[in-house]
């Protein structure tokens, strides 16, 4: 008995104080944002960087999620005899809800998973170690251009990927299942306001945030999950467990407040 509670009291003081060092290196991240020199060829490189990394899987996702929503939507919709909404309510779920979140889920497991194995390889072979050696901030140049570059390059992929779901939804209400494409799209304007698109930024800018932080956050401390190539393959994992999980607990939170 007393070795459990001894068990349960030092993993309570393990997640207490990792939580701790986390909140720590956001805040230290932050400030760096705002202090000169600032890194405009880092941050240009990561921007391009969650781009490229991630583009094809929005577009694949964002599509197939706005088909799945008009299918089912629109035999929903039918039986209380709403069918003629399917526009503004596939639109709707994807600009509010749908997109900012698996858009963030998408990068997290694409790009976010390639940033923690990038720096968590820099860490093991002590290039991390250089930056401190040369008096300059590591933070500065690995973390703080990922996370900017985070809050930029998250709105727009969630753009992207609400803009391919309506399309999405359009070959499925339209080509499928016989619905006008003037129906489809003449409510969208009634029925979505500029709060709706501002709802869907804010929470893309924080997933963006969230996501950036944990990934570096993991790869500047691989050595603390183990050593060598399985100890970056432990930080991956936790890092994209950690900001899915984060992102999920996040979103409840942020759109009870946003309602």
């Amino acid at each position: 008995m007393e070795h459990f509670i001894r068990s349960v009291g030092a993993r309570a003081l393990s997640t207490v104080r990792m939580m701790g060092s986390m909140f720590t290196f956001l805040v230290e991240s932050f400030t760096l944002i705002v202090v000169p020199p600032f890194k405009f060829n880092l941050l240009l490189r990561q921007i391009r960087f969650l781009g490229t990394k991630s583009l094809v899987v929005i577009l694949l996702t964002g599509a197939f999620t706005g088909m799945v929503l008009a299918i089912q939507l629109f035999y929903t919709l039918r039986k209380f005899g709403s069918d003629a909404l399917l526009g503004p309510a596939v639109a709707l779920s994807l600009i509010r809800e749908l997109g900012p979140v698996l858009s963030a889920l998408m990068v997290t497991g694409r790009a976010g998973s390639a940033l923690t194995a990038e720096i968590g390889i820099m860490k093991i072979s002590e290039q991390i170690d250089v930056f401190t050696t040369m008096a300059l901030n590591p933070l500065r140049y690995l973390s703080v251009p990922n996370i900017v570059a985070g809050i930029i390059t998250f709105p727009l992929l969630a753009a992207v990927f609400d803009f391919v779901g309506i399309y999405g939804g359009y070959l499925v209400g339209v080509e499928l299942l016989g619905m006008s494409s003037g129906t489809y799209f003449s409510q969208m304007e009634l029925f979505i306001g500029m709060d709706d698109i501002r709802q869907g930024i804010y929470k893309s800018v924080s997933f963006g945030i969230i996501v950036t932080w944990v990934a570096c956050y993991k790869g500047f401390h691989t050595d603390d999950t183990g050593y060598g190539a399985e100890g970056v393959s432990k930080a991956t994992t936790e890092a994209v467990v950690m900001a899915s999980i984060l992102i999920l607990i996040w979103d409840y939170f942020l759109g009870s407040v946003l309602l």
